[in-house]
C-alpha cells in the first residue's frame, strides 16, 4: 500500500510488538512462579527461569512441529478459567448477602480520569486483538483456503470466552476484583489457577517468539536455502536468534517496572494500526472496487472510515496517556500484567 517505506515501517511495528510480548510473558512467568512458591525467592530468578522456558519451547522452527502445543495452550487457559470463575462463583454465594451484596456496576466511577480512561481503553483493545500472528501460520496451514474460516472462528470464539470471563468474575467480585484476576479466588485456589496458567503462559509466549524470529531469519536469507532452518547454518542462525530476541525480552521485563503502561503504549502504537486504521486502509487501497461512495460500497467505505478514525485516536490519545502513566508512577514491579495477558491468550494459538 506504501511501498518499501510502508513494507519496512510495518515490518517494524509487528517485530517491536512480538518483542514486547515476549517481554510481558517472562514477566508473566517471573509473577506467577513468585505467587506459587510464596517465597523470598529473588525475582530476578525466577525471571531466568522463565526465559529459559520461552527460550526452548521456542527451538522448534516449524509450527507445525508445536501444533500440539497449541492444545495444552488452550486447555491450559480454559482450566484457569473455570477454576477462577468457579472459586469467585461460590465464594460470593457463600458471603454475607449473596451475590445481591456484591458491589459492581456497568458504568465507569465518577472520577474517572482521561489517562486512566484511555489506559484502559488500550488494555481492551490489546486483550481483543487476535489476528496479528495468524498470517504468519497461513503457509502452513494444511488447507491454505480455509484461512479465512479460521479468522472467524478464533475471533468469535475468543470474543466468546474473554467477555463471559470478565464479566462473571466482575459480577461474582465486584469492585474489589484483585489484579491479577486469579488473586479473587482466594490464596489456595488462586496457587492452583496459577499453576494451571504456567503452560499457556509460557507456550503462548514462545510461539511469539517462533513468529518474531521466523519473519526476522526469512528476510535475513531471503535468497539462500539457509531460511528453511534444515542445514546447519540454518540451524545455527536460528537459535542464535531466538537466543538475542528471549535475551532482548528478558532485559525489558526486568529492567522496566512500569511494564504494563508499556502494554498500553505496544496497544496504542502498533496493535492500533493491525487492529483498526491498517484494515480500513487495505479497503479503501486494496479491496474497495470503484469509487467509496457508490451505492453498494458506500456502508462499507463508512464502517472503515470509522474504524480508521478509531484506530488513530488510540494511536494519538493511547500514547499519550501512556507516556502520562509512566512520568506520574512509581518504578515498581506491577503485577497486573498476569490479569491482561491471561485475556489475550488465544491470539497466539
Amino acid at each position: 500500500m506504501m511501498g518499501r517505506f510502508g513494507y519496512e515501517v510495518v515490518g517494524i511495528m509487528f517485530t517491536l510488538e512480538l518483542v514486547l510480548l515476549v517481554g510481558s510473558h517472562c514477566l508473566t512467568g517471573t509473577i506467577a512462579f513468585l505467587n506459587i512458591t510464596d517465597n523470598g525467592t529473588c525475582s530476578l530468578v525466577f525471571g531466568i527461569v522463565s526465559a529459559i522456558i520461552l527460550l526452548l519451547l521456542a527451538v522448534p522452527p516449524s509450527f507445525a512441529e508445536v501444533a500440539i502445543l497449541g492444545y495444552i495452550d488452550f486447555v491450559s487457559i480454559i482450566l484457569a478459567i473455570g477454576i477462577t470463575i468457579i472459586a469467585t462463583g461460590v465464594q460470593s454465594t457463600h458471603a454475607t448477602g449473596g451475590l445481591q451484596a456484591v458491589e459492581w456496576s456497568a458504568w465507569p466511577k465518577d472520577d474517572l480520569s482521561f489517562t486512566d480512561a484511555f489506559i484502559a481503553i488500550t488494555n481492551i483493545v490489546f486483550a481483543y486483538s487476535f489476528a496479528v500472528c495468524q498470517f504468519s501460520f497461513m503457509d502452513e496451514m494444511h488447507t491454505p483456503k480455509d484461512f479465512v474460516k479460521s479468522i472467524w472462528a478464533l475471533g468469535l470464539i475468543e470474543i466468546g470466552i474473554y467477555t463471559i470471563t470478565g464479566a462473571t468474575i466482575y459480577a461474582f467480585v465486584g469492585n474489589d476484583v484483585a489484579s491479577p484476576a486469579l488473586l479473587s479466588a482466594g490464596p489456595l485456589i488462586s496457587k492452583v489457577a496459577f499453576g494451571v496458567a504456567l503452560p499457556v503462559i509460557f507456550i503462548s509466549g514462545s510461539i511469539n517468539t517462533t513468529v518474531v524470529a521466523r519473519y526476522i531469519h526469512g528476510r535475513v536469507y531471503k535468497n539462500s536455502v539457509t531460511r528453511f532452518i534444515n542445514t546447519k547454518m540454518g540451524w545455527i542462525s536460528w537459535l542464535v536468534l531466538i537466543t538475542i530476541v528471549t535475551i532482548i525480552a528478558w532485559i525489558i521485563a526486568e529492567a522496566i517496572p512500569f511494564f504494563s503502561d508499556l502494554l498500553s503504549i505496544c496497544s496504542a502504537l502498533f496493535i492500533s494500526g493491525f487492529t483498526f486504521y491498517l484494515p480500513a486502509m487495505m479497503w479503501f487501497m486494496l479491496l474497495k472496487k470503484g469509487n467509496w461512495y457508490a451505492k453498494e460500497n458506500l456502508l462499507k467505505s463508512i464502517v472503515n472510515a470509522i474504524v480508521f478514525v478509531i484506530g488513530m485516536v488510540i494511536l494519538v490519545a493511547g500514547t499519550y496517556a501512556s507516556v502520562v502513566d509512566i512520568v506520574r508512577s512509581p518504578p515498581i514491579l506491577e503485577t497486573d500484567n498476569l490479569d491482561k495477558m491471561l485475556t489475550c491468550l488465544l491470539l497466539e494459538t
